[in-house]
């Protein structure tokens, strides 16, 4: 399709009331059936986002300085079947601090569509143990980040450690060529701790997960990450 294959790679808009940008990643341009879906989606959201900030802005008098939004895709590991993008949405709506949310998008390369959670594992696979490894590598970066503060669990009333099935989450690059090490989990500020700890990106090894693959993707996971834990990248 030569029009998906034209989307472009950016998208920058600049109002009195907000300025909204949208990046993307080289390695998307081979994959047009992706690429043109994704790029309508975010586009329509900073749109809608600035005529939010307009209507706000307009009725409060306006005020100084506009809203922001921005939109990243930055890719996780690549295998011969799946291709995996995180989305980092940061907003300022002039409160306190920016606020910053994960969501992403996993692809199934021949078959040419998005694949969930449920597509990845078995079906009713026990996720207990998946659930407990992640709550266990969050506290630990926790605990590196904040020493001493007070550890998430599994339904906890003060900081709740997220279930495997509801967070967002890309591939992990591993120590054998073409093939993932594991899952890297995107947990938000205020997931776990408070908002000064900011975001967590924590790889699980494949090894803790093998057995819960659906048995059609499995072979896309090998080795080790080439690094487990806490994987935020420096400054966000």
């Amino acid at each position: 399709n030569p029009a998906a294959a034209g989307a472009p790679m950016s998208f920058d808009s600049k109002t009195q009331y907000a300025t909204v940008k949208l990046t993307r990643p080289d390695a998307i341009k081979s994959k047009p059936d992706l690429h043109a879906p994704l790029y309508a989606a975010a586009v329509r959201d900073l749109r809608q986002f600035s005529e939010g900030a307009q209507a706000d802005l307009s009725e409060a008098g306006g005020g100084p300085g506009g809203y922001e939004k921005t939109i990243a895709f930055d890719p996780g590991a690549e295998t011969g079947k799946l291709f995996s993008l995180a989305r980092t949405d940061f907003e300022f709506t002039g409160g306190a601090h920016p606020n910053t949310s994960f969501s992403a998008v996993l692809w199934d390369k021949a078959m040419k569509k998005r694949l969930g959670f449920a597509d990845l594992f078995r079906p009713g696979a026990d996720l207990a143990g998946l659930d407990k490894a992640l709550c266990d590598a969050a506290n630990a970066a926790k605990q590196a980040r904040s020493p001493g503060s007070e550890t998430a669990t599994l339904g906890g009333k003060m900081w709740t450690c997220p279930k495997a099935v509801a967070t967002p989450f890309v591939l992990t690059p591993g120590t054998t060529p073409g093939k993932a090490g594991g899952i890297t989990f995107l947990l938000g500020a205020y997931q776990i701790g408070p908002y000064s700890d900011g975001p967590y990106q924590i790889a699980l090894p494949q090894s803790v997960f093998r057995a819960l693959l659906n048995p059609a993707y499995a072979d896309e996971f090998a080795g080790a990450p080439v690094k487990a834990g806490d994987v935020t990248p420096k400054g966000g």
